[in-house]
């Protein structure tokens, strides 16, 4: 099920805050950047970079998933291996916030989503 239009818009001001927090400086956007997407009950952070033969096309590539699970009021956390599959991120798989989500994939005290 997809988020309410309040959780929506609340997520929306969390990402802009998280964005304005992480996004390299802008004279190398054109090369690397990140955003975020609401799919469903879904957000989604992705880098933003050139393909390698042709930089004029962009690239998005996901990183980092985080699902709202309405039944428990939770979210889980995922993060994209070299697999391109999503895995559960095992040392938080879930929290009682998006916010503190975002918290700790901006810390990434295990290097899954930031390398």
């Amino acid at each position: 099920m997809a988020l309410s239009e309040f959780e929506e818009k609340s997520a929306e001001l969390l990402l802009e805050k998280f964005l304005g927090k992480r996004r390299p400086p802008p004279e190398i956007r054109d090369r690397l950047d990140i955003a975020a997407r609401i799919e469903g009950q879904s957000v989604i952070l992705l880098t933003i970079r050139p393909v390698w033969d042709n930089p004029s096309v962009k690239q998005k590539q996901p990183f980092a998933k985080i699902d709202f699970i309405r039944k428990t009021r939770c979210w889980k956390l995922f993060w994209m291996r070299a697999d391109l599959e999503w895995h559960t991120y095992k040392p938080l798989p879930k929290v009682d916030s998006l916010e503190k989500a975002l918290g700790e994939i901006d810390r990434d005290p295990h290097n899954c989503f930031w390398g």
